[in-house]
């Protein structure tokens, strides 16, 4: 029989031992373990017809359909799975969505037929989801990046996490820069479960007894919604609120979107005219099409800025720490920070 683990020591596996979804590509794609593989027992239509046998007729036709579908190609999926295997000492961590009859068959036969050793999942896929959303209630002391847009939040957190800081990049998991402009040169936006997964085991890699920094983001990072937990930690959290001149901030904007065609920038111009204002996203935009970013960077900061202004005030006065630079040196910004928290929370 295989050994059943709850999901801290299912994913604490030992080196090189795969993660095997066999759920449906369907149930993937909506939302997986960070790492996994799928390789599924049935395929989305079997599924589907499986789960309507069962419901009309019981489950014993229901699993005689579910035979018939997977019999034929057995073989084929063994082979799939040995070859995510180290031979040498094959073992394999498998899940479903429950833990119920599939990763259980599929645990059978690696074992009595190859040898295998098979760890289950306690609650399957279900139970995970629960382990993840349990993750953001547990109490972490967290240090955030403040600033206003061009403050160069992102690069100050990866100088922290060089310096050896524990760091959760939001936006990287996201796949969004959190503005109007934060989707320009990233892939698709995960699934929104699948970013709570990410997030989850990230947040649960990092040292449990070791502050956090993370940078300030909305509730929103484009269509990802940050989890409430986390959301009202972050809100009560030490704010070290970095403030840069406006050229500074202009230049690092300009470094990071003048890449992109005008056409793109105005897109995302157009996208939030009615809050920054007709006269000033129609100067914008003609400022775009004379290549002039940095006179279109000014236009679009006034909606910007007033924006995050309205935001900090909902955070205590007390929690934030400003720290005033002339100009924007990640590197240095970021040790002028863990410096600052050595005499003060």
């Amino acid at each position: 029989m295989p050994d059943e683990l709850v999901t801290d020591d299912f994913l604490a596996r030992p080196p090189g031992v795969p993660i095997i979804d066999v759920r449906t590509p369907d149930e993937f794609a909506l939302g997986h373990i960070r790492g996994a593989v799928n390789v599924p027992l049935f395929s989305n239509e079997e599924r589907a017809a499986i789960g309507t046998a069962y419901i009309q007729q019981g489950r014993s036709p229901a699993v005689s359909l579910g035979l018939r579908c997977v019999g034929p190609r057995l073989a084929d999926l063994a082979r799939s799975l040995l070859d995510l295997t180290d031979l040498a000492d094959p073992r394999l961590h498998i899940h479903c969505w429950r833990g119920g009859m599939r990763s259980a068959s599929v645990a059978w036969l690696m074992e009595t037929t190859f040898g295998c050793r098979v760890a289950t999942l306690r609650g399957g896929y279900k139970g995970f989801r629960r382990w993840v959303l349990e993750s953001f209630n547990i109490p972490r002391e967290m240090r955030v990046v403040a600033g206003l847009t061009g403050s160069g939040k992102t690069a100050i957190l990866q100088h922290l996490a060089a310096l050896g800081e524990c760091v959760v990049d939001l936006e990287q998991l996201a796949n969004h820069k959190g503005s109007a402009f934060g989707q320009l040169g990233e892939d698709a936006q995960p699934t929104q479960a699948q970013f709570e997964n990410d997030l989850a085991q990230v947040w649960r890699a990092t040292a449990a007894e070791r502050p956090l920094w993370i940078e300030d983001e909305s509730r929103m990072i484009g269509k990802r919604v940050l989890p409430a937990g986390l959301w009202d930690r972050k809100q009560h959290a030490r704010f070290h609120l970095v403030e840069l001149p406006p050229a500074e901030r202009i230049r690092h904007l300009c470094s990071g979107y003048a890449k992109f065609s005008p056409v793109q920038l105005a897109a995302c111009i157009e996208a939030i005219r009615p809050r920054l204002g007709g006269t000033r996203a129609a100067a914008a935009i003609e400022a775009l099409r004379c290549g002039d970013f940095a006179t279109a960077c000014r236009h679009i900061l006034t909606y910007y800025d007033r924006t995050y202004q309205k935001c900090l005030v909902l955070c205590p006065p007390q929690n934030i720490t400003r720290h005033c630079f002339p100009q924007l040196e990640p590197h240095m910004i970021a040790a002028a920070l863990i410096e600052s928290t050595r005499s003060s929370p």
